[in-house]
């Protein structure tokens, strides 16, 4: 008995995001299944066919790009019922199928379909993890592994807790990426080893979270998908603390959506019996705290 956690990420290129956030969406393995079926179904009920068919992909930024919000705004007049088939007409020939109609309500069908991913998590009682970087953020010397990848496993360990706790038996939990360019893949793995077998923190999570992560294609992986939306989202619509980069507002009932999902921990620390964790972070240095205590010394 356990959870899956499907983890990809949005604005590790630097070029257009507002931040860089690691995300993941952890999923009973009992319910994985009867879940993909329902946003399975949630595409042919919005889309008229299966979005994914083909080539194309569930992608955030190609289903909830900006585009999509100006052309769900066009003037033509589509009652609901319609809007399936003509957003079928439109992806199974978008060249000769191009007309205004057919961009709203592609459109529409893109943003009722997201808004719909994130209701069948809620149902099935999934939780959004997620590590908000800064672009500028010091980075780490260290060769160890990243904060954001240590917050988003911390509280992954936390919710996996509390689970125990409530269940009564070990909830293991086990990581799924997007599949990164290979070189990358290997020094993930070899970082995410290191740091689950050679620090204390990370053996004790590896109590619960193994160690060993695993990696699909996204094109081809529902978790995955999920969690890149949950990314984007994250990335362009959320905001809190000195968080003060340009949101975009129409991604707002997302937002609300995926602080729904969000796992709130409560454990004893620096002397606060009921000190707070939720599962979402927002970072702004990467370094180790060694390497910023070093800097302080410099500096002075």
């Amino acid at each position: 008995m356990g959870y899956f956690l499907f983890i990809d990420e949005s604005g590790q290129d630097h070029k257009e995001s507002p931040y860089e956030v690691l995300a993941g969406v952890a999923i009973k393995d009992e319910d994985l299944w009867k879940l993909v079926q329902e946003i399975h179904d949630a595409e042919i009920a919005h889309f008229g066919r299966r979005y994914s068919d083909g080539k194309r992909e569930v992608k955030a930024r190609s289903v909830i790009k900006r585009k999509a919000f100006t052309h769900a705004a066009y003037d033509p007049i589509i009652l609901p019922h319609e809007v399936p088939n003509l957003a079928k007409e439109c992806l199974d020939n978008g060249q000769i199928n191009n007309s205004r109609r057919h961009q709203k309500a592609l459109a529409l069908a893109k943003i009722a379909y997201v808004s719909d991913v994130f209701a069948i998590c809620e149902r099935y009682r999934c939780k959004i993890f997620a590590s908000i970087v800064e672009p500028d953020a010091p980075p780490t010397q260290s060769g160890g592994l990243r904060k954001d990848y240590g917050y988003l496993f911390e509280r992954f360990f936390r919710f996996l807790e509390d689970e125990t706790t409530e269940s009564g038996y070990p909830q293991q939990g086990v990581l799924v990426f997007d599949e990164l360019e290979k070189t990358k893949s290997h020094i993930l793995i070899e970082q995410a080893h290191k740091y689950f077998k050679d620090t204390a923190t990370g053996r004790l999570r590896a109590s619960l979270v193994i160690p060993e992560p695993f990696f699909v294609h996204s094109d081809l992986t529902t978790g995955v998908q999920i969690a890149d939306l949950a990314a984007y989202c994250i990335a362009w619509g959320l905001r809190f603390g000195a968080m003060d980069k340009p949101v975009r507002a129409e991604l707002k009932p997302y937002v609300e959506k995926i602080f729904k999902l969000r796992h709130r921990a409560i454990r004893n620390m620096m002397g606060n019996p009921n000190f707070v964790i939720w599962s979402i972070a927002y970072i702004r240095d990467l370094r180790t705290t060694p390497e910023k205590l070093a800097e302080e010394l410099v500096q002075e």
